[in-house]
């Protein structure tokens, strides 16, 4: 893939992804012991948007069935490639929804298209609870977990900020996360990123150019 067409790819997401990420960061109110944590949010975010620093690699996790699956598994497909939890009340199911719509509005080529989904609750989404979730928006899904310490790492070199979150009165816990579907080509390299709320249109309309190139 051409460096102008990733370059596109990525500045046609970052027109809406500017806003819509700081929204989503900040959707519930932050209480000024949260500063630190909000500065770490900010950091990474403005790695992920200014281009100027790596965004992603290779990772190898353990999918829903046990097997140990690296993203060089997924040479010769686009991944659409996303962040979160199965306990997510929102924004997950939402992107997630979206993404399968892609691939549904892709039709042949939609086969070309692998989703991944990294769970960022890894305490709690063990493979039995995540593969049935996944799958629940499209077959084809791979789910995807670690121990926290492997989840971390993959999720830092994607930009990917989280955090547990333990609401008064509550026995759970939520997690705050940024939410972007991001695009790795089908040589394996990072091409860009799609904000939350972004529709399966959106996403079809520019995968279809990543889709093109060799």
């Amino acid at each position: 893939m051409s460096v102008a067409l990733r370059g596109r790819l990525t500045l046609a997401a970052l027109a809406i992804a500017l806003v819509a990420a700081a929204a989503y960061i900040a959707w519930r109110p932050a209480p000024s012991t949260d500063a630190p944590r909000r500065a770490d949010a900010a950091r990474l975010m403005n790695d992920l948007m200014s281009g100027k620093v790596p965004v992603g690699g290779p990772f190898t996790l353990t999918d829903q069935r046990g097997k140990r699956v690296s993203l060089a598994d997924f040479r010769g497909q686009v991944v659409a490639l996303y962040f979160g939890y199965t306990f997510c009340p929102d924004v997950c199911p939402t992107d997630l929804n979206a993404i399968a719509g892609m691939i549904e509005l892709l039709g042949a080529d939609g086969a070309r298209v692998q989703p991944v989904f990294v769970t960022l609750d890894p305490e709690r989404d063990t493979p039995a609870r995540i593969g049935p979730y996944v799958e629940s928006f499209n077959p084809r899904f791979v789910a995807l977990s670690g121990d926290a310490s492997e989840v971390r790492d993959v999720a830092t070199a994607y930009k990917v900020f989280f955090e547990k979150v333990r609401q008064p009165g509550a026995s759970g816990y939520l997690i705050d996360h940024t939410a972007f579907t991001y695009i790795i080509d089908a040589q394996g390299r990072y091409a860009g990123f799609f904000p939350p709320g972004t529709s399966g249109e959106r996403m079809a309309t520019l995968v279809r150019g990543v889709l093109a190139m060799k």
